[in-house]
C-alpha cells in the first residue's frame, strides 16, 4: 500500500476495516458476557435444580470463585481486543502516509511492526475466549473441565504447529 497506493489501496483499507470490525465484535461480546457474569455473581446462590448436574463444589463461595475466574478471563479478552483495535486503527492511518526519505516519517518497517502487534493482540484476545470455555465447564465440575482442557491442548497444538 505504501509503495503503490493506487493498486493495493482499497484492499489494504478493507482488510484493516474487517480486522477492526472483528476485534470490535469480540470486544463487545467480551464486555457483554462480563456484565452477565457480574450479574450472576451478585445473584448466585445454592440452587436445587442446578445442583443435580454439578459434580464438584457447589457451595456459594465455590460458585462465586468459578464465576469470578470466567469474569477475569472475559475482561482480559476485552482489553486485548481493545488494544488490537487501537493498533489496527493506527496502521490504517500510517498506510496512507507517504514513507518519505529514510530516517524521516514512518518507515515500512514501523508500519509492519504495528500491524504485527495488532495481530498479536487479536490472537491473545481470541485465546482468552478459548480459555474461557474450560472455565465455563468448570461450573459443572472438574471432569468436564479436564476433558475440555485435554481437547483444547490437542487442538491448539495442531493449530500452532501447522506445517505447509
Amino acid at each position: 500500500m505504501m509503495a503503490d497506493g493506487i493498486k493495493n489501496g482499497v484492499l489494504a483499507v478493507q482488510t484493516l476495516r474487517n480486522n477492526i470490525m472483528a476485534s470490535t465484535l469480540l470486544a463487545s461480546t467480551a464486555i457483554t458476557l462480563s456484565s452477565i457474569i457480574g450479574m450472576l455473581i451478585g445473584s448466585s446462590g445454592s440452587g436445587g435444580a442446578a445442583a443435580a448436574i454439578i459434580y464438584g463444589d457447589d457451595s456459594r463461595m465455590g460458585v462465586s470463585v468459578k464465576y469470578f475466574a470466567i469474569l477475569v478471563c472475559f475482561l482480559i479478552a476485552f482489553l486485548f481486543n481493545v488494544q488490537s483495535i487501537r493498533y489496527y486503527s493506527h496502521v490504517s492511518f500510517l498506510i496512507n502516509v507517504h514513507p518519505g526519505k529514510p530516517g524521516k516519517g514512518h518507515s515500512k518497517c514501523y508500519v509492519s511492526q504495528a500491524l504485527n502487534r495488532a495481530s498479536y493482540f487479536w490472537s491473545l484476545g481470541l485465546r482468552a475466549f478459548y480459555f474461557s470455555f474450560p472455565l465455563f465447564l468448570w461450573t459443572f465440575g472438574p471432569i468436564p473441565m479436564f476433558l475440555c482442557c485435554c481437547i483444547m491442548i490437542f487442538t491448539l497444538y495442531f493449530l500452532d504447529i501447522a506445517t505447509a
